[in-house]
């Protein structure tokens, strides 16, 4: 059990010293402008309403945090990770390894329990193909030749759409890049072996990408995934009395008067539109974009 944890955890820290170079002074780390309910209602073209059955709710030790699924990017990571935050089953375990320019750890039921998930292990979805034309990103950059870009507030990185018309199926590759607040999924060096384990990303590593599974991101309470108490120098464990994840549950899965709304910011608008354009005149990687608003409506 420990060797499995062990196993994990090392994959996950490889390339630290690149992941923490990268993290240095990055606009993404910060919370983007905060809104109000009140704005939402004053433009709600400029706001979409999250989808209850992509929103998980974890109760930490430190406060809460609310995540937007993308199923799009790894249906059956989303399957996975719904099912264990609906049955309870990351209640009580611990952030077991938390690297403070780098990520926060956690989800291992194993340890808890000495039986695990009791879900089968979920193949590598590091990247996955999309139609240009049916799944839209506003991008930085000329449309044809671009790399990067954002998909419903997601950052998004992506083959140059132009190569769509040399495929069989008229798709690029796509993947979700490792930026500050995207969540993500540990394994060992076998890349089928994803189960519980998650990691949240306190900084930007791009070594991670297309080699580990994103398929969330952070719309509320950043600040405490920045804020959970990490282990000490680069291996970040162990960690003496470790934050917990006490509880966490689907929106949807609450009765529908209890449920919070999440309002995200639209990023296929003219205003996002030149933000987009402006970092490509500075050359800017998309995880040092400002990070895409959202409003919680309890």
């Amino acid at each position: 059990m420990k060797f499995a944890r062990s196993t994990v955890s090392a994959l996950v820290l490889a390339g630290l010293a690149g992941a923490t170079a990268c993290a240095q002074d990055n606009a993404a780390e910060t919370e983007a402008p905060s809104y109000t309910l009140e704005d939402v209602e004053a433009a709600p073209d400029a706001w979409r309403e999250a989808d209850p059955e992509n929103l998980m709710v974890m109760e930490t030790t430190k406060g809460r945090i609310i995540i937007e699924i993308l199923p799009e990017a790894a249906p059956a990571h989303a399957t996975q990770f719904r099912t264990i935050a609906s049955e309870g089953k990351w209640d009580g375990t611990p952030f077991h390894r938390v690297i403070d320019d780098f990520m926060a750890q956690g989800g291992d039921i194993r340890a808890m329990n000495g039986e695990g998930s009791g879900l089968p292990n979920v193949n590598g979805e590091f990247t996955f193909r999309a139609m240009p034309a049916e799944m839209n990103m506003n991008v930085i950059g000329p449309i044809d030749t671009a790399t990067q870009g954002l998909y419903m507030g997601f950052p998004m990185a992506t083959q140059a759409q132009f190569l769509a018309e040399l495929t069989g199926d008229a798709s690029v590759e796509r993947w979700v890049p490792h930026c500050p607040g995207i969540v993500s999924t540990a394994r060992t060096n076998d890349p089928n072996s994803a189960n519980s384990q998650f990691f949240l990303m306190r900084h930007q590593a791009d070594h991670l990408d297309k080699q580990y599974t994103a398929w969330g991101r952070v719309v509320d309470g950043f600040e405490v995934v920045r804020a959970i108490k990490h282990g000490p120098g680069g291996s970040g464990t162990p960690i003496s009395n470790p934050d917990r994840l006490e509880r966490a549950h689907m929106v949807s899965d609450l009765p529908e008067g209890e449920r919070p709304q999440v309002y995200v910011q639209r990023t296929d608008t003219e205003e996002w539109t030149a933000r987009l354009a402006a970092a490509d005149e500075a050359e800017t990687d998309i995880c040092d974009v400002m990070r895409v608003p959202a409003v919680v409506s309890e």
